[in-house]
């Protein structure tokens, strides 16, 4: 057994602005440099992806994706260097409470006398 997290960031009203949804849109934007090709591979349309950067943009008031219409190499979609740091540094966060969390389980629940969940090691 294995204790797992999500992690995610809210507004001081609990409104959703930045998560793993978030980060993987943004993920599928740089590796295939299209808004439609990462709403496609993550399967959400066009238009619900694009609304996702949209409210990111308006929390953090910064742009996060640079689009060129044009075919071939002049069109497509890039991260501004602002995303890739709040997707890198979300995942760098996402990974450290994983850490932390998975540490802190073990130390609770295999390596005492409370082991009632019968877990091994």
């Amino acid at each position: 057994m294995e204790v797992k997290v999500k992690v995610w960031i809210e507004d001081d009203k609990n409104n959703l602005v930045f998560g793993g949804g978030k980060t993987e849109i943004l993920e599928y934007i740089h590796k295939t440099g299209s808004i439609s090709e990462a709403a496609q591979q993550i399967g959400l349309n066009y238009k619900k992806t694009w609304s996702h950067i949209q409210v990111l943009e308006k929390y953090i008031e910064d742009s996060l994706v640079i689009t060129q219409k044009g075919g071939g190499e002049q069109g497509g979609t890039r991260l501004t260097p602002k995303a890739i740091e709040i997707m890198e540094n979300y995942k760098l966060l996402q990974k450290d409470v994983q850490e932390f969390t998975s540490k802190r389980f073990t130390e609770l629940f295999k390596n005492t006398q409370t082991d009632i969940l019968n877990l091994k090691a």
